[in-house]
């Protein structure tokens, strides 16, 4: 009795209750304008089988897929934040360390306040989530006396409320932190009885789980959105406009059906060992690579960052060039750096740490800040530590800091110029050395990803 009296109160009370802290009234000033010049837009998703998740060291997911085209058409660079509690995001959003939540979220008035919308992404209904039983819930009127947990911040609590009110029924209704994925885990272990999800997470989930039953609707379709900050309105616009477009071209029907409709697939990534939301590695090499990162002194996730821009992971790759291995290094190199066997993926990688190792030691006492260097290490492995150094003495020449990877970067990408690449400071002349800032940035956003969903 006493459960049901705190949560009865908890429909008709505290939905009323208004919040102290209007985070949202003054968001930070940074419209696309902004986002554009800083080189990168960051996005707030959730870690989950149809947002995003990282499988065989590549990253995967609906809401990724389609951020990372957005960002490409705005010419900009992706950096993703991971979060389930949908308020933080909120937080995150009109303090300015977010620019678009991407939780496909229903458009209400409430949260009109906190945020602006982007035109619809699509329509989704929620669910009951429960075990398939012969006692199942099969009518809503059912539900009443019933204890049913949900996302915390999610639209389920209004719509549950709503429920009660319409059917003259009493629920018990639990809030807590977590993703829709982590309540239909805790139905499918008895831990708790219900839940409730946007249907084709359900529907999703039911595929993974022959003993889940999501035929019961709480609340039907209705238009779901991303949200942006109420004073951006040029990247609304822009997200609008790339919106328009995919529509026109059936991209958005390809993404819904490659990760809501082929259950297959689905269910084969999300529960695979080398999925992050199933496991915990991140390639069949992890030994070898954790291994290879301990003498560097690296997190091994960094390391095997590197391995999976160079060769995805794959063995038997061979660049244009003739690069091979799993470090992707020329036979000459790996020669040089103890490799009898280049077909050999513990050689190989070996190698190529060997390398990093050289590499390392030649930069230690030009950058002693271990972060900074690790950064100039992997541009010099992309194109040549004589090409980096290049770009540290005009870093010196021209007053900048050369223990710094920004004004190293700076002078790197200036290389393909004349008057930088000819003058009397440089050794190597001209080099794309744009394209080696580009790998180090690639390399380091899939670090990020990695060190968030994987663990060390």
């Amino acid at each position: 009795m006493l459960i049901f009296t705190i949560f009865g109160v908890q429909c008709t009370f505290f939905e009323r209750e208004v919040k102290k802290e209007n985070f949202w009234e003054n968001p930070v000033n940074f419209d696309l304008d902004e986002i554009v010049k800083r080189g990168f837009i960051r996005a707030v998703v959730d870690n989950s089988s149809t947002s995003y998740y990282i499988y065989r060291g590549r990253r995967m997911g609906y809401e990724f897929e389609m951020l990372r085209n957005l960002a490409s058409s705005l010419d900009v660079r992706l950096h993703l934040i991971v979060k389930s509690d949908i308020d933080e995001a909120f937080h995150l959003l009109n303090k300015g360390q977010a620019d678009i939540i991407a939780m496909n979220l229903e458009i209400t008035e409430d949260r009109k306040q906190y945020a602006a919308f982007t035109e619809p992404l699509g329509q989704m209904g929620t669910v009951l989530v429960q075990k398939d039983r012969n006692n199942k819930v099969s009518d809503l009127q059912e539900l009443d006396n019933r204890v049913i947990h949900i996302r915390k911040d999610a639209v389920y609590k209004a719509q549950l409320c709503s429920l009660q009110k319409e059917k003259g029924i009493s629920l018990a209704i639990i809030e807590e932190k977590g993703d829709s994925e982590f309540f239909v885990n805790k139905v499918v272990k008895n831990e708790i009885d219900f839940t409730v999800v946007d249907r084709v997470v359900g529907l999703v989930n039911a595929t993974y789980y022959d003993d889940l039953d999501v035929s019961l609707e709480i609340s039907p379709k209705s238009d779901v959105a991303w949200a942006v900050r109420t004073n951006a309105s040029a990247l609304q616009t822009a997200i609008n406009d790339w919106i328009s477009k995919k529509n026109k071209t059936g991209y958005m029907n390809m993404m819904y059906a490659k990760y809501f409709q082929n259950s297959k697939n689905s269910y084969f990534r999300s529960n695979s060992a080398f999925s992050s939301l199933a496991g915990n590695h991140i390639s069949p090499f992890d030994d070898i690579i954790q291994k290879g990162a301990e003498s560097l002194g690296w997190d091994w996730r960094l390391l095997a960052s590197l391995v999976y821009k160079e060769s995805r992971f794959d063995t038997s790759a061979t660049s244009y060039a003739g690069a091979v291995g799993l470090l992707q290094l020329m036979p000459v190199t790996l020669e040089r750096f103890g490799v009898e066997d280049p077909n050999d993926p513990s050689q190989s990688l070996m190698g190529g740490v060997n390398y990093l190792r050289y590499l390392d030691k030649f930069w230690r006492e030009r950058i002693p800040e271990s972060n900074e260097r690790i950064k100039v290490i992997l541009a010099s492995y992309n194109i040549g530590h004589g090409h980096v150094q290049d770009a540290w003495k005009l870093a010196i020449k021209y007053g900048k800091n050369p223990q710094n990877w920004e004004s190293i970067a700076h002078f790197l990408k200036l290389k393909s110029d004349p008057e930088y690449y000819r003058d009397p400071v440089v050794n190597l002349g001209f080099a794309k050395g744009h394209l080696a800032v580009s790998y180090v940035d690639d390399i380091m956003i899939l670090y990020d990803s990695y060190r968030v969903l994987i663990e060390p």
